[in-house]
């Protein structure tokens, strides 16, 4: 039996801890047994889900500063639960999982999920990264981008990392609350509908979609921008819609816990960010054989192909998402072509089940199993 303890800081809901449910939920391998800690508390919505079907999860209180009660914790719960592998999911876990493995048998993998923009660096990391990475038997990014940010930002050797897409299920959607979730929207039936669903971000840009959209419907008034989500920026969102003169085209939603019919309603799908890693809308939406616009920001131009699944255009370039707009809603043979081989791309490369054959192949690798 390998016993994986993987460290995160919590299981709410975002994209790591997506990752590690997926990673959990997809695990039939009965000689690999899963377990989580958290070093930050409250747990999460995800991680209560996990724990009542079964997952053992701990959690940890952690202190402001260097917590080294932390380190403590985390290594006697290594010794106790005899763990094979302490898979570190974002860098402060890996700092603390790396301390708390030195001198057990544990083998360390550290997961990049993303990077801040701008991107930065320090000289504690040019210190310290190489010496955790002593420590540690493989890192894994979620895209090659990612990769080349390990390497650039935080010094560690290409040679040392492995890209693993993430993978998520397929979504499945009911046709009839589909027809009602449009209605309870007041979309009109023969509209295009655009959209998206993301934190309302700064890093996630909705600004300039927004800008975007208004621009694009200057040439097509038949659009409607679906905004799904919540966040610091709405009040800014909102204000710039009305500025725009576009309320009759937008709808803001709020946040949605299963937002998946509304994204089944969207024609295409939009991501405007700033940085990304691999966004699982974005995989959601190929799942469902949408065509996307995405900007060139991290993993997205590894997703979406250019012309075959959709359209990538220069990040932050408003006159080029316009016309990325533009160019699809203006071809409905287009429209389903992408999507047709979004989803053929989505199957091959990002499934659930691809990526945790990776990661059980990873664990064996390195425990020598």
């Amino acid at each position: 039996m390998i016993k994986v303890l993987h460290v995160t800081y919590d299981m709410r809901i975002g994209g790591t801890e997506m990752v590690i449910k997926n990673i959990i939920d997809g695990n039939s391998d009965r000689s690999i047994a899963m377990s989580i800690f958290c070093i930050e508390e409250p747990l999460g919505p995800w991680g209560e889900e996990l724990r009542k079907a079964g997952t053992d999860i701990s959690t940890a209180h952690r202190q402001p500063g260097f917590d080294t009660s932390l380190i403590k914790s985390l290594k006697r719960h290594i010794e106790h639960y005899d763990i094979d592998v302490v898979h570190c999911h974002q860098y402060t876990p890996w700092v603390y999982g790396t301390l708390a493995s030195l001198f057990t048998k544990a083998k360390v993998i550290f997961t990049e999920h993303g990077r801040f923009y701008p991107d930065s660096t320090s000289w504690k990391r040019q210190l310290v990264n190489p010496v955790l990475m002593r420590a540690t038997k493989k890192a894994t990014a979620i895209s090659h981008a990612t990769k080349d940010a390990l390497e650039e930002y935080e010094f560690i050797p290409k040679a040392r990392i492995d890209v693993i897409y993430n993978g998520i299920k397929s979504l499945q959607v009911d046709n009839t609350i589909k027809a009602v979730t449009k209605s309870e929207l007041a979309i009109p039936e023969e509209s295009i509908v655009l959209g998206t669903i993301a934190r309302f971000d700064p890093i996630k840009n909705q600004e300039m979609m927004i800008k975007a959209f208004s621009a694009a419907l200057k040439e097509n008034q038949n659009l409607i921008l679906v905004l799904v989500g919540d966040g610091e920026m709405r009040p800014t969102l909102e204000a710039l819609v009305q500025k725009e003169g576009i309320e009759d085209h937008v709808r803001f939603t709020g946040y949605i816990k299963d937002p998946s019919h509304h994204l089944a309603i969207m024609d295409i799908f939009l991501l405007s960010s700033l940085s990304e890693g691999t966004s699982m809308t974005l995989l959601e939406a190929m799942s469902l054989s949408k065509p996307c616009i995405v900007t060139d920001a991290g993993g997205n131009s590894e997703i979406v192909e250019h012309q075959q699944t959709g359209l990538v255009t220069e990040n932050a370039n408003q006159k080029a998402f316009t016309s990325a707009i533009n160019t699809l809603c203006s071809s409905p043979m287009s429209l389903k072509e992408m999507g047709a081989n979004g989803y053929r791309v989505f199957c091959e490369k990002f499934n659930a089940t691809n990526m945790v054959a990776q990661y059980a192949h990873l664990y064996r690798e390195i425990t020598g199993r």
